[in-house]
């Protein structure tokens, strides 16, 4: 059986258990009837991934991983903050009527900064270190940028990466101050996991370890049913995830890039309500 859907399982337990309700305090996300979207979380939830022993992928209810390679390729390759580069309307309720969501995610990556060998935006500076310094511990990204943060239409959630290269692995640190666990947390696992295989590849390397950091892990309140019913499925097997192998740029990287082979996945029963 799959080991993201045991290690979400385990999260999703430990959150309802053990986790604090925030039902007693002003929240700013709103459900669609307009009535305060309230949580159960948990701080500080840790989890890792071993990309070299399986892709981690929930099998207990489908992950559209198309779309999330989408996104991320919308903001790490095309480096962008407007909707109209995005195959998905995930971003639309952010968008301004320009389409931009402001100086948030892909804009942020994309600009550049000097260093000694010259000018680099975070992406390809990253890309220049995997393959010119590959011992460095210096090799990360952030796009909590504070000076920006009033011209953003949304603050970033997942923030910050880390690469280390140990041997022949790359093994990385995803940091996120927020998770919203049913609808988001195996979007970006699946996501981040994609980005590590493909700068592996482009810079000789293997896939390692997927570290996945969460500052407030939560379950909103009429989500909790829901992830009950999810969380006593039986999960199947992972599938087999393969990059095209003949692709050694970043920037050739498609939504059509890889292949996932097997994917087997119990159906939702019903639409998952969207806090905004």
């Amino acid at each position: 059986m799959s080991k993201a859907d045991l290690i979400f399982i385990e999260n999703c337990k430990d959150i309802l258990k053990n986790g604090v309700s925030d039902e007693n305090l002003k929240v700013r996300p709103r459900w669609e009837d307009g009535s305060e979207a309230h949580t159960i979380k948990l701080f500080g939830l840790t989890n890792r991934y071993d990309l070299s022993s399986e892709f981690p992928i929930l099998t207990i209810r489908r992950t559209y991983l198309k779309n999330a390679i989408d996104e991320l390729l919308w903001i790490w390759q095309k480096k962008s903050n407007n909707i109209n580069d995005l195959g998905s309307k995930i971003w639309n309720q952010w968008a301004d009527k320009n389409g931009s969501i402001g100086k948030a995610y892909g804009y942020q990556l994309g600009i550049k900064h000097k260093y000694k060998e010259g000018m680099f935006d975070q992406v390809d500076r990253v890309i220049y270190d995997l393959k010119n310094n590959p011992s460095s511990r210096r090799i990360m990204t952030n796009i909590y940028n504070h000076a920006d943060l009033s011209e953003m239409a949304l603050y970033p959630c997942a923030y910050s990466m880390t690469f280390n290269v140990s041997g022949d692995r790359l093994n990385a640190v995803l940091n996120q101050r927020s998770q919203d666990m049913l609808t988001a947390n195996n979007w970006n696992v699946c996501q981040y996991a994609v980005l590590v295989y493909m700068m592996a590849q482009i810079s000789g390397l293997k896939a390692g370890t997927l570290l996945h950091v969460i500052a407030d892990a939560h379950i909103y309140d009429r989500h909790i049913p829901i992830v009950k019913e999810i969380i006593e499925r039986e999960p199947y097997d992972a599938p087999v995830f393969e990059l095209d192998k003949s692709i050694d740029d970043f920037y050739k990287f498609t939504t059509d890039s890889y292949t996932l082979e097997n994917y087997r996945y119990h159906e939702l029963k019903e639409r998952i309500p969207v806090a905004e």
